[in-house]
């Protein structure tokens, strides 16, 4: 009896060069093979899936049944990736490298001692770290573009493991001169009316801000959107309006004598949860989790 064909994982490499490069040459410059070496294997991984998955004639456009494949075909060579992963490691773990996606609102202020730290500590470890919003890291993360990824929660994104690290207090910033910096500490009612200044949609932050508004009365300028919590932090300085800032940014931006007053939230009221992602199976977890418990011990 003749064998039925299998695919492989070169076909599959090679179908998502295609798919990602737009082209079989770029594509095979690009995997390191001729391009009638790529395209006898998109061919026979054709014949094993029962039809054609790129349209012929000009650009290699998917076809419906190519689209529904190429998601398929990474899932499976990240599986593959993570079960390579998975073999004895010497020591802990923390040795090679590692592709971290942090949220931009996280990464400037808890990253550094903590890489500093990796990076005495475990010599041999690599950690390349890319700020992305919380979709793209999400995005970025289950297409094998990031490792692990750091964020406020939650993270949309389905078999992924998530290890919530701390929550952290949200602050109340004003100009030196606003009324409410004669407060110890800041009331919800406190809000009702007043102006708070906002990160740009995407952050998750954003949409807090915007949830505690809804809340409180409070109204958010959406004439000015911050890039960054400096940003914010600046114009509610100037006295443009209120705006929250997470704990540990405040601890390392905000000094006596500057010209925004923070005061905390009675009773803790607003916070932050704060993970660690990544993949259900990565081979490497136990390492992930290692670097999860350095961050909960710097917390």
């Amino acid at each position: 009896m003749m064998q039925r064909p299998r695919v492989t994982t070169r076909q599959l490499t090679y179908f998502v060069a295609v798919a990602e490069a737009g082209g079989f040459t770029r594509a095979a410059e690009q995997v390191g093979v001729s391009q009638p070496s790529l395209s006898q294997q998109i061919s026979g991984l054709e014949q094993v899936i029962g039809g054609l998955l790129f349209e012929r004639g000009g650009a290699p456009l998917l076809t419906p049944l190519g689209r529904e494949v190429l998601d398929r075909a990474r899932r499976i060579l990240l599986d593959v990736r993570d079960l390579e992963e998975v073999r004895a490691i010497v020591g802990d773990g923390l040795t090679g490298t590692i592709r971290l996606g942090v949220s931009p609102t996280l990464g400037a202020y808890m990253l550094p001692a903590i890489v500093a730290r990796l990076h005495r500590e475990h010599p041999t470890l690599r950690v390349h770290i890319r700020e992305a919003l919380p979709d793209a890291l999400a995005f970025g993360l289950a297409a094998g573009t990031h490792d692990m990824v750091l964020a406020q929660l939650p993270v949309a994104g389905a078999s992924l493991h998530c290890e919530r690290l701390f929550r952290e207090p949200l602050h109340l910033a004003m100009a030196a001169d606003h009324p409410l910096h004669r407060k110890a500490v800041i009331r919800p009612a406190d809000l009702m009316g007043q102006p708070l200044l906002t990160l740009q949609p995407g952050y998750r932050l954003s949409d807090q801000v915007a949830a505690i508004a809804a809340e409180t009365g409070a109204v958010v300028l959406r004439d000015y959107e911050g890039t960054s919590l400096d940003a914010v932090r600046q114009m509610a300085g100037m006295g443009v309006g209120l705006t929250l800032l997470p704990e540990r940014y405040v601890r390392q931006e905000v000094r006596e004598g500057d010209d925004v007053i923070v005061r905390p939230f009675t009773g803790g009221r607003y916070y932050r949860d704060i993970g660690l992602l990544w993949r259900d199976g990565a081979g490497r977890a136990p390492a992930f989790h290692l670097i999860a418990d350095y961050l909960r011990a710097d917390s």
